[in-house]
């Protein structure tokens, strides 16, 4: 299982986010925010794989960005946050990361 996992719902509609681009970077102190994985949620909502199984996650500060504008678009809908960021710190990384 991934290191890092997330699940997004609509709770406009009261179902899960099928289609959300979402964006994992982390914070290094010398070169900012690095891009590490971009994946869209699968029909529940969910992105399972952020960090590829076997991979080591490292102790630091993450960022998960969703893409709520383009999601709200595709469903015809205007939104007030074109995307919505999450930031995280990784204590211990033998741990899964759960972001609801």
């Amino acid at each position: 299982m991934s290191g890092i996992t997330t699940h997004v719902l609509d709770t406009s509609a009261g179902r899960p986010a099928a289609g959300v681009s979402v964006k994992l970077e982390v914070r290094l102190a010398e070169r900012g925010w690095v891009p590490l994985a971009e994946r869209i949620t699968d029909a529940d909502g969910r992105a399972r794989d952020l960090v590829p199984d076997g991979s080591k996650l490292d102790a630091g500060t993450y960022r998960l960005t969703f893409g709520t504008g383009a999601y709200f678009a595709a469903q015809g809908q205007s939104t007030f946050f074109p995307e919505a960021s999450v930031v995280f710190e990784v204590r211990d990384p033998g741990q899964h990361h759960h972001v609801p």
